[in-house]
């Protein structure tokens, strides 16, 4: 496309109308715009190739653990166990449609995009003006804008008639920019430098004007964003990670085990090798490798994460991706947009200087004669409107204005009435100024306000109380000095000052000297009041907040000092500075940078990068168009709730219901609760499996029956097991997790110690398991020693779900603490005792009924295990008291 080799913003209006072959007093023909429509495609943004169902569901099945699944059912339908065959391949279809269901829930970032364009356009065609949808619109189109409308494409300015357009979706900069016909740019990275372009996705909302459109599409501002996106790969989580590492590591023991199981079992077969031998070697290594695979800890992480989700939601922080929610327990530097996100998004007033004296707006006293003309011309050089019901219009800065009068019970809109305006001059980014005209009690006097330099050069007296006294140089070098402290507060200062015209005329640029100068308003975005508390918060939990802003490097350092983002010793590099480093420069100089200022899309996506290199967690908050690929590429991305893009929401894994940064804080908290609960119901699962793994081996060693069928072990892993297990999920977070550091995302979930515990327990648990295989084994033979060891490990797994609670001992914990963790018990004991006693289902798992004192011998056996380990703890816990 034409629009992607020409820099148009270098072009003067007719020359880009040129370029394009449009007339800019006719437009396109309807012909021309039919064959660019056909040429360029519609003004959308392109989506990546989608997979189909199928290809989803297939892949599902290419992990190895799943691969040795379907190996065992073979070898179990190979053998005749039908039973087990169906239940592994039931539970292999639900987990590939749980997958299938998951992918097709994934992010639509591209999708939001798209929708951000406008429903219409007001184009010119053949000399007409007319309404097309906005994705007719194609490059050479004369399109028309008016206050409230969407930029639909990006365009060179034709004609403007003080348009002012609010680009915060883009840029992150909450004022809106002034378009000019005339302006050409210097820097051609930065949206705010180029004033005589529009860009599709922004609001007007001041003025109108008609623009040739350059790009549609990909081709835009907008499409850049969204190749970014295309471009930018979501991380695992380091639960993922963790877990696919321990995944892969047990498939490949449970191979290997297998086996040797399979052989061994062929060795304690020699000489004579038969059917049946081979079968029954085979059924070993079946049940060794179900006793081995934790069938449901996918399932049951899913399960603790959802739940996880649902108590941060209650408390304003909606998560989108489950696999995230553990996340937020490793998160250890939070990279938060400035505008709306730390401050409130409304310039507010804060001190004016007037006759000599600096003083805080609410202070602002009528009686002297200066702050009041400081206030009418505040309030008279202004537009916008300020209403409780409808909202605040206009302007930001000039909404601040107008809560000055607000404070006082001054109605502007009445007071604007009494003193109308004859005439004005709109703002100009050359001049620095605006002024209106106003009939003073019959006096035509022209109220301007702006920059202070300007206003200040053009003034040739200054007010006082004692009327006005000429500007010597050093009154000028005095309100300078005010002007200077002010913006190193992050203070933005507007000056004012008025001039007597001879006559009501419509005022001239030549009418703009000669002023009287009245005085100063600063105002500012105010930090919001939790920000603050949240951001010590973060620090004593080790995480550090680093901003990250569009606007002016000392803005962004004085609020950045106010909310205790930036201290002594810190560094504000900006988007060009930045820029301007290699990667090895900015990693050197990473942890000392606390505010980036003016940075770009490309800027933050490498901010957060460069943090993740040094193996950190990162979190990125924001709300604009600008926030999106950063908040993808975050391993934790917090999009804005209310003041958010759908963009930005779409492209998070969490989001702030109230806009809160507090919120953040308390969502940190619950993640590592989440992640603690996840960590204590793996320890469950695995040691619960280790037991039937120490059992399998030891029978085989010993060339004794298999001491469980394949469909016992299913049973327990899926059934009786999941319910302690998501009890154990729900467990009440313990007190002090905001004072730990932040967990190191290498350490693999499975440490040294977790797994020495999972060893233990399971040793314990196999100890009492082999007893009751042995009881059964001299009483009735093999089918009873094989239901009272099966009965005796179900019973003492559902005892171990008290003992993965957490590390103190129960007492500590407290029994009822956890009323899901009974719940779960009882219904674990009911569940088995339907397998024991009801008719058929004894049957199909393959159970023989023990006698009274034997079902006895079993609960003791089963709860022996809990015993002692409850003990040790305890034990331990005194110790750990009195030390």
């Amino acid at each position: 496309m034409d629009g992607e080799k020409t820099h148009w913003h270098t072009l003067n209006p007719r020359e880009a109308a040129q370029r394009l072959d449009t007339d800019p007093r006719r437009g396109l023909s309807a012909k021309t715009a039919a064959a660019r429509l056909e040429q360029y495609g519609p003004n959308a943004l392109a989506e990546g190739k989608k997979k189909t169902v199928l290809q989803v569901f297939l892949e599902q099945f290419k992990d190895l653990m799943v691969i040795i699944l379907i190996i065992a059912a073979l070898i179990s339908m190979a053998t005749g166990e039908v039973e087990s065959t169906i239940v592994i391949f039931s539970v292999l279809l639900l987990n590939a449609i749980l997958g299938t269901v998951q992918h097709f829930k994934a992010e639509k970032s591209l999708a939001s995009l798209k929708a951000m364009s406008a429903p219409s356009a007001k184009v010119l065609r053949d000399g007409s003006r007319t309404v097309v949808p906005s994705t007719e619109v194609v490059p050479g189109d004369i399109v028309e804008l008016e206050a409230g409308d969407m930029v639909v494409a990006d365009g060179r300015i034709l004609e403007n008639f003080s348009l002012k357009v609010n680009e915060s979706s883009l840029t992150g900069e909450s004022e809106a920019v002034e378009k000019f016909t005339d302006a050409i740019a210097q820097a051609e990275t930065a949206l705010g430098d180029r004033k005589n372009m529009v860009f599709s996705g922004s609001l007007v909302t001041y003025g109108r004007a008609s623009l040739v459109v350059t790009g549609t599409g990909m081709e835009t501002e907008l499409g850049k964003v969204a190749a970014l996106m295309n471009q930018t790969q979501q991380r695992k989580t380091p639960l993922q990670q963790s877990l696919d590492n321990f995944s892969k590591k047990l498939a490949v023991i449970i191979m290997v085990i297998c086996a040797g199981v399979f052989a061994l079992n062929l060795y304690h077969q020699l000489p004579l090798f038969t059917k049946d031998g081979i079968l029954s070697a085979l059924m070993f290594a079946v049940a060794l490798a179900v006793a081995a695979i934790p069938e449901a800890l996918s399932s049951i992480v899913t399960i603790v994460q959802a739940m996880g989700t649902q108590k941060m939601a209650k408390q304003n922080a909606i998560m989108k991706d489950l696999k995230a929610v553990e996340t937020l327990g490793a998160v250890s530097v939070i990279c938060s947009d400035k505008t709306g996100t730390l401050t409130q998004n409304k310039m507010t007033p804060q001190k004016i200087y007037a006759d000599g004296s600096l003083l805080e707006g609410h202070d602002l006293d009528l009686v002297n004669d200066v702050q009041r003309l400081l206030l009418k011309a505040a309030l008279l050089a202004s537009d916008a409107t300020t209403d409780r019901e409808t909202g605040d219009i206009g302007d930001p800065t000039e909404v601040a204005l107008v809560m000055l009068g607000d404070r006082i019970g001054i109605d502007e809109i009445a007071y604007r009435a009494q003193h109308p305006r004859r005439g004005e001059l709109a703002f100009d980014s050359d001049r620095k100024l605006m002024s209106t005209l106003h009939d003073i009690d019959g006096v035509p006097t022209l109220y301007t306000k702006g920059a202070i330099d300007t206003l200040l050069e053009r003034s040739s007296f200054l007010l006082t109380r004692n009327g006005p006294v000429e500007m010597t140089p050093e009154r000028r070098e005095e309100i300078s000095r005010v002007n200077m402290d002010l913006s190193m507060q992050g203070l933005r200062v507007l000056s004012f000052a008025y001039r007597e015209l001879p006559d009501f005329r419509p005022p001239t640029l030549e009418d703009e000297n000669g002023f009287t100068f009245i005085g100063l308003i600063s105002m500012i975005d105010p930090p919001r009041p939790e920000a603050v508390r949240a951001v010590a918060d973060a620090k004593r939990a080790g995480i550090r907040t680093i901003m990250i802003t569009g606007d002016h490097k000392v803005t962004a350092a004085a609020i950045a000092k106010q909310l205790g983002i930036f201290r002594d010793g810190d560094q504000a590099l900006s988007g060009v500075e930045l820029d301007a480093l290699s990667d090895a420069d900015l990693d050197q100089r990473l942890e000392k940078i606390s505010v980036y200022a003016r940075v770009s899309p490309e800027n933050k996506i490498r901010i957060v990068g460069a943090w993740q290199r040094k193996g950190k967690i990162v979190s990125m908050t924001g709300d604009g168009v600008n926030d999106a690929p950063a908040l993808k590429a975050a391993d934790i991305g917090v999009a804005m709730g209310i003041t958010g893009t759908e963009v930005s929401k779409d492209a998070a894994s969490m989001i702030l219901a109230d806009d809160n940064f507090a919120t953040i804080v308390k969502a940190v908290v619950n993640g590592r609760g989440v992640y603690t609960n996840i960590k204590n119901a793996i320890n469950f699962l695995l040691s619960g499996n280790m037991a039937g793994i120490l059992c399998v081996l030891f029978t085989s060693l010993a060339n004794l029956p298999m001491p469980f069928a394949a469909v016992h072990l299913l049973f327990i892993n899926l059934l009786t097991d999941s319910l302690p297990a998501i009890a154990i999920g729900v467990e009440p977070a313990g007190d002090g997790l905001l004072d730990q550091r932040p967990r190191d995302p290498g350490e693999p979930i499975l440490n040294r110690s977790l797994l020495l515990g999972i060893l233990v327990y399971g040793a314990l648990i196999a100890a009492a398991t082999m007893g009751a295989f042995f009881i059964g084994l001299n009483a009735g033979g093999a089918g009873l020693a094989m239901t009272m060891a099966f009965a005796t490990l179900t019973l003492a797994r559902l005892f171990h779900g008290f003992n993965c609670r957490g590390e103190k001992s129960i007492f500590a914990l407290g029994l009822t603490s956890n009323k899901a963790s009974l719940g779960a018990f009882a219904a674990g004991v009911a569940l088995l005792a339907a397998v024991l006693f009801v008719p058929g289902l004894n049957r199909l798992f393959q159970v023989t009924l023990p006698s009274a004192p034997q079902l006895g011998l079993v609960a003791l056996l089963a709860f022996a295990p809990t015993v002692v380990i409850q003990l040790w703890k305890t034990v331990r816990d005194a110790v750990k008291k009195h030390i």
